[in-house]
């Protein structure tokens, strides 16, 4: 199996990095997180041009995918940025309503008439997903907890409940999160669209999805976390010297580097597993996100004691990466629940 990226995908990373760079994230990051979502929706779009989103759209809905590999490759540079917004979650809205459209809807059979309902909802919000014109946040409390992540940002927010899929109608207040950016609220309400065993196992499979990029997104946080501490301890200085030519430091830094270097295969295996259909595809989707979500909070963790006192300020930018670190590890698959997986016979 091969590991390495090649080079168009190589080029594409590259293309995401300088756009995302040049845009300056940290104020989209700080409007997103006091409810102002335009410099985020702008961004967004800037993405959709880039093709990140069709990434997880089909071509029969104009998207260019599903591409797993493409989509983890976009999704590390977008942790790298700290990009704000239900990004995963629109991913895996996508996947979920293609998983199901695919089947011909779900609920056939049942009298309910829902296998439309879904038709109708991939034809509608899919090909907006691809062009960026729409964010669709999802919520599976059984893989996610009870909140919807940026619901009052959001064009649709699906939730999939049991065997039942609905499309909420409002949602309630945001709710305190470590990470300011990341906006909660519980979904309230809305239409069902689909109900049957095959909601079910598209959730389970959009979740997956959603894992994977949450994967991506810590393995490019933490490289971020680390590429900012390196420079830092290039310029700290205590009794006349730079701290990185500390040797404790060089020992945190490199084992911080070893860590995030781990995950990558794991996470370009797990990403070519998606791709293939394979059966072990879930417990490599688990091993990655583990992997990954623990490498990137031990990133912050050093981060955040090699900038010593500085690294608790609101005003630092290094702060809206730093607090994305545990979120994300916990968000679409704990460590405990992943490692469970993983070792599920």
């Amino acid at each position: 199996m091969r590991f390495l990226l090649d080079d168009e995908q190589r080029e594409f990373a590259r293309s995401l990095d300088g756009m995302l760079t040049a845009a300056g994230t940290p104020a989209a990051v700080r409007a997103w997180a006091a409810g102002d979502a335009t410099p985020g929706r702008a961004l967004w779009s800037r993405l959709a041009e880039a093709g990140v989103l069709a990434l997880a759209v089909p071509e029969r809905h104009d998207g260019l995918g599903p591409l797993p590999l493409e989509l983890a490759v976009a999704f590390t540079e977008l942790g790298r940025h700290a990009v704000p917004g239900p990004l995963v979650e629109t991913v895996a809205a996508a996947a979920l309503l293609d998983r199901l459209d695919d089947s011909g809807g779900s609920g056939s059979g049942s009298g309910s008439g829902s296998g439309s309902g879904v038709e109708e909802a991939a034809a509608a919000w899919l090909p907006q997903i691809a062009s960026g014109k729409a964010v669709v946040s999802l919520c599976v409390p059984a893989a996610c907890g009870p909140y919807a992540l940026d619901a009052d940002a959001a064009d649709a927010v699906l939730v999939v409940e049991g065997d039942t899929l609905r499309l909420a109608e409002t949602a309630g207040p945001v709710q305190p999160s470590a990470d300011p950016a990341r906006r909660l609220a519980r979904p309230l309400g809305g239409t069902v669209l689909a109900r049957g065993p095959e909601v079910g196992a598209a959730a389970a499979h959009a979740a997956e999805v959603a894992a994977l990029a949450t994967a991506a997104q810590s393995l490019g946080l933490g490289r971020a976390l680390l590429d900012r501490t390196v420079e830092y301890v290039k310029q700290r200085t205590q009794f006349g010297v730079a701290i990185g030519s500390f040797q404790a430091v060089k020992h945190r830094l490199a084992d911080t580097l070893i860590a995030l270097e781990f995950a990558r295969p794991l996470l370009h295996s797990a990403a070519l597993a998606l791709a293939e259909g394979a059966a072990h595809a879930s417990a490599e989707i688990a091993a990655a996100k583990v992997t990954a979500g623990e490498a990137a909070y031990a990133a912050a963790r050093t981060a955040l004691q090699l900038h010593g006192a500085v690294g608790y300020t609101e005003e630092l930018d290094l702060a809206l990466w730093i607090r994305k670190a545990r979120p994300l590890r916990d968000a679409w698959g704990t460590p405990a629940a992943c490692r469970a997986r993983v070792l599920a016979p």
